[in-house]
């Protein structure tokens, strides 16, 4: 960053943290489905006005403009949104393989930003976010909601109190059921070229192709399939609960991908091994039975006194010498859905306090390592080795 620019967003910070009854100006980067949901959370703090939406495709933009209110200005290009200087603070709710690249031009350009998860596409995009926001003074938040989820919380807090004893296994799952993917044709204009931005870096020209456009997490030049979307969350969750961070290891095995039109598979099992002497097994599935929101993912903590579940609304806790019935019961209907609103929230407090928000930076190249690990035990057929003090693949 240079000296201007630093400034700049030392005076932002300041003029923020002196006057927390000052208006918030919200640019939102990516205006689909969740742009526009995470959007409405932010709408809920009543000194927070969406000054600008961007999208390059469209029907999003129009949509995005209609979720932000009266007044919100249109960009079709994210620098020119970040370049506003009645911005303070961005949504970046883009595909996955835009993340890094608007995360580092977004703190460039003084702005606080909210990113949804995975934070980044390769442990080296991880690296370079980590060291460039730890030199600046922007607040960034990952969007893994569970960190500023109550339930989650409380099923931290017993673990640490030693409820459950010594942890050594936590056994995951995240089932669905997806036959293919969404066959849909363009519902308006899209500046493709930069829709594919860093993809295109990376891969070469990609023809124009909405299946790519809609589908996107199941495809490789974007996203690292299903497994790191939605485990990201699972192992981000893990880390919070157990203290953890940076894995000494990481092990997958998968299923030739069944899913018509994707080039990832869907059914997945990955085992990380963490420095403090424990395992967490992670097991997607997205050609299982569909199972009720509330029962289709489960997270067991197996402790040598007592077991933990907790699933999306609901923690129970097992004393080893009665399995059947749980010691600690507690059922939180909506829950789930609150917990994104106090994950907004919490950016927005420290966007006016400058103190480091629930799901720091750090924590969100955690989630995102595991997964990439993971894919890449996949590709090679073995066991991946992590060195937390090089940041880097032993071997």
């Amino acid at each position: 960053m240079d000296r201007r620019l630093f400034l700049l967003s030392s005076a932002s910070a300041a003029a923020l943290a002196q006057s927390p009854n000052e208006t918030i100006r919200m640019g939102l980067i990516g205006a689909g489905g969740r742009g526009r949901t995470v959007t409405g959370e932010f709408k809920k703090d009543p000194k927070l006005r969406v000054h600008a939406v961007c999208d390059v495709y469209e029907p999003n933009l129009e949509a995005g403009l209609s979720a932000a209110g009266p007044g919100a200005k249109a960009y079709r290009n994210y620098k020119q949104l970040l370049d506003d200087k009645d911005v303070d603070v961005v949504l970046i709710a883009t595909p996955e393989h835009w993340h890094h690249r608007m995360v580092l031009d977004a703190i460039a350009a003084g702005k606080d930003v909210y990113v949804e998860k995975p934070l980044c596409h390769s442990p080296e995009e991880g690296k370079e976010l980590v060291e460039v926001q730890r030199k600046s003074d922007r607040i960034v938040q990952v969007g893994m909601q569970r960190r500023s989820y109550n339930l989650y919380k409380e099923a931290r807090d017993l673990r640490r109190k030693g409820e459950l004893g010594t942890v050594r296994m936590v056994r995951t799952y995240w089932l669905n059921n997806q036959a293919s993917i969404r066959e849909s044709p363009f519902g308006g204009p899209i500046d493709w070229e930069q829709w594919l931005g860093p993809a295109k870096a990376r891969t070469g020209a990609i023809e124009k192709n909405p299946a790519h456009f809609f589908n996107w997490r199941h495809m490789s030049d974007y996203a690292g399939g299903i497994v790191i979307d939605q485990g990201a969350h699972i192992y981000d969750s893990i880390h919070m609960i157990m203290d953890a961070g940076y894995p000494t290891a990481v092990n997958a095995s998968a299923c030739k991908g069944h899913i018509a039109g994707a080039d990832q598979p869907e059914s997945v099992v990955v085992i990380a091994e963490y420095p403090q002497d424990f395992l967490a097994v992670f097991t997607i599935n997205y050609s299982a039975m569909r199972y009720e929101q509330r029962a289709d993912q489960l997270n067991a903590y197996d402790g040598d006194k007592a077991r933990m579940d907790i699933g999306r609304e609901f923690l129970r806790v097992y004393p080893s010498a009665s399995p059947a019935a749980p010691s600690i019961a507690k059922e939180q209907p909506g829950g789930f859905t609150q917990a994104t609103t106090d994950h907004v929230a919490n950016f927005l407090e420290c966007v006016r306090t400058r103190k480091e928000p629930a799901a720091p930076i750090e924590k969100g190249f955690h989630a995102a390592l595991i997964l990439q690990l993971a894919n890449l035990s996949l590709e090679q057929g073995k066991k991946i080795l992590w060195n937390a003090d090089r940041l880097e693949v032993e071997g």
